[in-house]
């Protein structure tokens, strides 16, 4: 398969899967807002959970809720809809190593989003909007699984869609963590709420009580998001499904070697002491570092090209990196 092909299925599960996880993101946020009406930082959370606050600070000179929604609907690099238009321009020019559905719904989402964009700025009409989102992203989601062989594209598609997950956890429990060490926020007294809206974030709320026969409290959701194996949404079972993926593809030592130095990280650090020490910043901050590796072992391995190609615009492609 093309390096090119493979990129562009790479980049197409993390833009399809950071679409589905801003919306979930905003949605519990904007819940979380009527549950704490004195806590004035739940916006600027927003903003740091996605890396964006430089882009932010070049558009608007004030973080409110209006603000904040306005970047992250319809900013041009840093929105839900720059991650939609992404992920159905990797798609347009690899439509037919997908399912015909998938192609159509990648469509549809588009077309929604433009749309009906502004109708997420109010809160009137922001979760309708984002209930749809999500719902179509889990459409495509189950089309891919249910209809699409599982060879090489697939596997590109599947480490692109568990690595973006891992991010996404990773950057909601760093937030969560830091906002609750925070003195200057007085929110200690909504500890409960605040964690419960870090499981919701992540649709893990219903798992972590199964699992976990306690309140809800900051130490073990921490430890059931970063090391549980069995949730899909956290990061040991991030990183086992994208090293599972490498497993099938050719030339993967030097990819596998990063990803099981991140798995060690994980698995060799007591999470719940590093948060009763307030270590778990500085814990988490290593393991993005570990999954921006893990990016550029992949990167060098498969979707580089030769000087050649490069040279020749018709086979070059650049991907916006929407969060850094």
């Amino acid at each position: 398969m093309l390096s090119r092909v493979a990129e562009r299925m790479y980049w197409f599960g993390r833009y399809l899967e950071r679409v589905e996880n801003t919306a979930r993101l905003i949605n519990v946020n904007t819940n979380l807002i009527m549950d704490l009406p004195k806590v004035k930082h739940i916006w600027e959370s927003l903003i740091e959970i996605t890396g964006t606050r430089d882009a932010f600070d070049q558009r608007f000179s004030r973080i409110d809720e209006r603000n904040v929604m306005k970047f992250l609907l319809d900013d041009e690099f840093s929105s839900i809809k720059a991650a939609i238009l992404g992920a159905r321009e990797n798609a347009r020019t690899t439509r037919e190593i997908m399912p015909s559905e998938s192609w159509v719904l990648i469509n549809e989402l588009s077309i929604y989003m433009n749309k009906h964009k502004t109708k997420g700025i109010n809160r009137a009409g922001r979760h309708e909007l984002l209930d749809e989102i999500i719902g179509i992203c889990n459409q495509i989601t189950g089309y891919l699984e249910g209809t699409m062989s599982a060879d090489t594209p697939y596997h590109f598609i599947k480490i692109g869609r568990n690595l973006e997950r891992a991010d996404m956890t990773t950057r909601i429990v760093d937030v969560g963590c830091l906002n609750l060490m925070n003195p200057e926020l007085e929110i200690g007294q909504y500890e409960n709420i605040l964690w419960m809206s870090v499981l919701t974030s992540l649709n893990a709320y219903q798992m972590y009580r199964q699992q976990v026969q306690d309140t809800v409290n900051g130490e073990d959701v921490v430890d059931f998001l970063l090391k549980n194996r069995q949730f899909p949404r956290g990061v040991a079972h991030c990183l086992a499904e994208v090293a599972a993926a490498c497993q099938s593809l050719p030339r993967n030592d030097n990819a596998l070697r990063s990803i099981t130095h991140a798995q060690r990280t994980i698995d060799q650090n007591d999470v719940i002491a590093l948060l009763n020490n307030e270590k778990l910043h500085g814990f988490i901050d290593d393991v993005q570092l570990d999954l921006s590796d893990i990016n550029g072992e992949l990167t060098t391995t498969w979707f580089q090209r030769n000087v050649d190609q490069e040279s020749n615009p018709s086979q070059s492609f650049t991907q916006t990196h929407l969060f850094t």
